[in-house]
């Protein structure tokens, strides 16, 4: 079983950046996928980047690419997402998730966190 606890949400104006951690309790194995999704008022879920967790390959949503970057830890068992550069349309709920195997669709993540609130002010 494993737990995921997100941090690092808040307020900030646009230009701004903010840092998105995750922190994963239970063992994750070389092939795994942590991910963060994104969800703004009245719209649909989506993938904004994920990592693999042994090789450290990474994919991104193409609108933020060169803005946002997730890296992992393996000490701390945590998940960044630093996000720069940052729009009011990057307003949403982030939550981090966990697959066994990369994927951009919500129903292939069977771990999900809270979520934590990122508003961006234009």
């Amino acid at each position: 079983q494993v737990q995921l606890v997100e941090s690092g949400g808040g307020l900030v104006q646009a230009g701004g950046s903010l840092r998105l951690s995750c922190l994963a309790s239970g063992r994750i194995l070389p092939l795994y996928t942590l991910a963060w999704f994104r969800q703004a008022p009245g719209k649909e879920r989506e993938f904004v980047a994920g990592i693999t967790w042994s090789s450290g390959i990474s994919n991104y949503l193409d609108s933020v690419k060169g803005r946002f970057t997730i890296s992992r830890d393996f000490a701390k068992n945590t998940v960044y997402l630093q996000m720069n550069s940052l729009k009011p349309e990057d307003t949403a709920v982030f939550y981090c998730a966990l697959a066994r195997a990369y994927s951009r669709r919500v129903d292939a993540y069977a771990y999900w966190g809270q979520g934590t609130q990122v508003t961006v002010s234009s």
